[in-house]
C-alpha cells in the first residue's frame, strides 16, 4: 500500500493546484518511483489511496499495469495515516504487506531494500517491520530521529529531548494482525507502530545505501542532485 492521500502542505506552493505525489523529481512523479520501486521486486498489485486532489491521482494511474493500481477512495472523508491503511484492509488481505509513503525516495546499495525487507521480516516475532535511515546521512532530515535499534533489531522509540540516530525511511512491512485492534475512524499509523512496539514485535532493518524525504520544494533539489551524482 502506498500513502497518498495527504494535502501536502509543507510542499507548497508545488501541490496549490498538484497532490504531492505527483510532484516531480528529477523529471519524474514521486508516485511513480515509489510504483518502480515495487514493480522492481515482483509487485503485481499496489493499493494507492487519494483524498486531496484525487482525480489527478486515479488519470496518472489508470493505465498503469506493474504493478496494477486499486485506487482506496477516501476523497469525501479524512482517516490519517492509520485509518486509511485500515479501510484499505479488504483490498490487502490476510498476509504481511509493503506499506510505503509516496514522498518516500532512496538509493539502494548492492542488495533492493524491498527485497531485504521480505527477506528479513519474520512473521513468528514481528508484526511491523520498519525501514531504518541514519539521520546523519539523510537527504532532506534534520529531525532528531524517531529510534534507536538494538543488536536484535528490535526498537527503542525516541524519548522527549532524546536523540538518537535512526529516522523511520517511510516504507515497512505490516503484518494485518498488527491493526487488529485499530481504532476506527482518523488516527496515525504512529499508534500501529506504538502498540506493536510494547507487544516488543516492532523491529528496524538499516537501509543499505542513501534515504531521501522528499517533503519541501528545497528537498526536492537536493534529491535531484543525489540522484544525478549517483548515476554518474
Amino acid at each position: 500500500m502506498i500513502l497518498a492521500a495527504g494535502l501536502g502542505l509543507r510542499m507548497r506552493p508545488l501541490t496549490d493546484k498538484m497532490p504531492k505525489p505527483l510532484v516531480p523529481v528529477a523529471g519524474k512523479p514521486l508516485l511513480d518511483h515509489v510504483l518502480d520501486r515495487l514493480a522492481d521486486v515482483g509487485v503485481t498489485k499496489a493499493i494507492v489511496n487519494v483524498h486531496y486532489l484525487p482525480d489527478q491521482i486515479v488519470h496518472h494511474v489508470a493505465n498503469r499495469e506493474r504493478p496494477r493500481v486499486i485506487i482506496s477512495d477516501e476523497r469525501d472523508v479524512v482517516l490519517g495515516t492509520g485509518g486509511g491503511v485500515v479501510k484499505a484492509l479488504p483490498l490487502l488481505g490476510d498476509t504481511p504487506f509493503y506499506h510505503l509513503n509516496a514522498d518516500t525516495m532512496w538509493i539502494d546499495g548492492v542488495q533492493p531494500n524491498l527485497l531485504r525487507l521480505a527477506e528479513a521480516f519474520d512473521s513468528s516475532k514481528m508484526d511491523v517491520l520498519l525501514l531504518m535511515a541514519p539521520t546523519a546521512d539523510s537527504i532532506g532530515y534534520s529531525g532528531n530521529g524517531d529510534y534507536a535499534m538494538n543488536a536484535d533489531g528490535s526498537l527503542r522509540k525516541r524519548k522527549e529531548l532524546q536523540v538518537v540516530p535512526f529516522v523511520y525511511a517511510g516504507v515497512a512491512i505490516v503484518s494485518p494482525a498488527a491493526l487488529a485492534d485499530a481504532p476506527k475512524g482518523e488516527f496515525s499509523l504512529t499508534k500501529i507502530f506504538d502498540d506493536a512496539n510494547e507487544r516488543d514485535r516492532l523491529f528496524g532493518l538499516r537501509l543499505d545505501g542513501l534515504w531521501m524525504h522528499v517533503g519541501t520544494p528545497d528537498a526536492v533539489q537536493a534529491a535531484e542532485q543525489a540522484l544525478l551524482q549517483s548515476a554518474a
